[in-house]
Formats: C-alpha cells, structure tokens, sequence
C-alpha cells in the first residue's frame, strides 16, 4: 500500500541569478525532487504553476526576478535508490580527463547509462554527484547513448551549462568520433546530409529512421584506415540528432561495427567472433570556445584498451 507523502503548500520563488535562463520545467524537476516528468508538465498545462501570476508553457525561460508560484504536490513515498556502487565509482573516477572550475569531461566508459531511469537506478552524473558531495551544481551538458563510450562533458555551474549548450545548439563546436564501418566504402571522405525522424514505439524503445518529415542532420564521414572487411573512420557530427551517426552510416550501407539496432547482423558476428564485444563508436574529441575564459579548448578521450586491442588485431 502506497502512503501519501503531506504535500506542501503553495510556495513562491524569487528567480535569483543563477537560476535565470533556465527553462521552467527544468526549474520546477529540482524544485520538486522525485515528481515524475509527465506529472510537471500536467501542473505547467493546467495552469496550476504560474510565473509573475501569468500562465506559461514548458518552454518559457526564466528571468532574473521573476517569482514563480509552485503548487502543492503530493506523491507516493518512494523506497531511497541504492547508491552508485565502489566499482562503478572508481571507474569513473579513473575516468576524469578534464576539470577546471567550470567544466568537468570524462572518458564515459561504454555500458554505462549516463543518468538513471528507464530500469537504471543510477548513471554516470549520479556517480560524479555521489563522487563529489561538495559541488552544489552537477548537469549533464549533453548526453551519449549508453554503449558509446567517450567524451562527456558535465557543468559545474549554470553559466557554463547554458553557455556551452548554446555552443552546440548554434554549431560552434567541433566533435569528432572514431567508429568502425563494415564493408569497404569506395569513398576517402564522404558528408552525409539526410533528415532523421525520431519516434518512440509502443515498448518506450527510441528508433529513428532516415525521412523527409524529420530533422536536417549533417555527418562527415572520413576514412583513417583499412582492414580486410571494415574500416576505421572520423566522423565530424555537425549536427548532435539522436543515434545520428548509426543511422547515416546505415544510410551508406556501412554500419557501425557491433550495433545491435541498426547494424549489420552478419558483419557484427564475424567481428564478434574476432573479439569485437560492443559497439564501435567513440567519442574521441571536442573543441569549444571555453564559457569562462573564451579561449578554444579541445578535450581528447583515447580509444579504450579493449578497442585499441582490437584494431591491432584486425591488422
């Protein structure tokens, strides 16, 4: 039997600094820990949240001073989340590759969520927040499918999430990932422009496909060197869709070595009986101007051993 936690009542926030420009339903997710998703949006919907006692949509941005008033919630007492364990939080702490005051990039090791939910009590950002107690602000900048493994990069403050988030959304970055392609591609360098569609099917599964109807995506794809039956390939994202470079390079008809939704099955069992234990794509570089300073900083993620092992294999 589920017992009601007492919910609070009404409660008003002033918008100080460093919550300002965050959007609303951000806001109200860490304002109302453990209040699901779906549940923010129906009290934003329904007019029960207001900002500056005006009805606002899911995307309204805050402003330095605004004063949001924020319903009473009531939910069901949740059981406390088991803490990440000691070996995962020595991996990723074995991981940091970056930290400055601002900015903290790990090497995200592949086969780990990068944030809890969906079955997965705990991920990557709730392992650095366990990792370091003493930082008040810990957000993850961007995201990276669970078994692709790289650079990711987690805000230490505010300013330097928004900041680097309005980098990528204007494609003043530079990421640039290392995957390996089945087949041999007849190209030296190929750009791939074609829009991807994303859906979600009944099971909650995301798939996206190639069409007309979806979002402009750009992928370069350049070949770094050639084995028998695959390649090793850079590929520069100019655009960061979902599940993006998997689903252009099947677009090209060289899949992503060891990609069990849109590979190759046959490739992916020969590589597999050569060694190939997951998906080869990695996240290996990234440039950006830095939101503090405005100086251009590249973080590197090397292959991890077992990749490494593996391409030496297939030579």
């Amino acid at each position: 039997m589920n017992h009601k936690k007492t919910p609070h009542s009404v409660k008003f926030v002033e918008v100080n600094e460093q919550n300002a420009g965050q959007r609303i339903d951000n806001f109200l997710l860490n304002q109302l820990k453990g209040v699901p998703k779906g549940h923010i949006y129906k009290i934003i919907r329904k007019g029960e949240v207001r900002v500056n006692k005006g009805r606002i949509k899911q995307t309204y941005k805050l402003q330095y001073g605004d004063r949001v008033r924020i319903p009473p919630v009531s939910l069901a007492e949740k059981k406390a989340l088991p803490a990440p364990g000691r070996s995962l939080l020595s991996l990723i702490e074995n991981s940091i590759i970056f930290e400055d005051s601002s900015i903290l990039a790990i090497n995200k090791p592949s086969g780990v969520a990068v944030h809890g939910g969906s079955g997965v009590s705990y991920g990557i950002i709730e392992a650095i927040r366990a990792l370091k107690p003493e930082e008040k602000f810990l957000e993850l900048i961007h995201r990276l499918d669970k078994d692709t493994s790289g650079c990711l990069l987690i805000a230490k403050k505010r300013s330097a999430l928004i900041g680097v988030q309005d980098l990528l959304r204007n494609r003043q970055t530079d990421k640039r990932y290392l995957a390996l392609l089945c087949g041999s591609p007849d190209f030296k360098k190929q750009k791939v422009t074609v829009p991807l569609l994303r859906e979600v099917l009944k099971s909650g599964e995301r798939f996206v496909r190639v069409d007309q109807k979806g979002k402009e995506s750009t992928s370069i794809f350049t070949v770094l060197e050639r084995f028998n039956d695959s390649v090793l390939a850079e590929v520069n994202i100019i655009t960061g869709r979902t599940h993006q470079i998997r689903v252009h390079s099947k677009y090209i008809g060289h899949n992503v070595a060891g990609d069990s939704k849109y590979g190759n099955y046959a490739c992916n069992q020969r590589l597999k009986n050569r060694g190939l234990k997951r998906l080869f794509l990695h996240s290996s570089q990234i440039s950006f101007k830095h939101p503090d300073s405005g100086r251009k900083i590249t973080i590197q993620a090397p292959l991890s051993t077992d990749l490494e092992q593996f391409l030496h294999s297939l030579k």
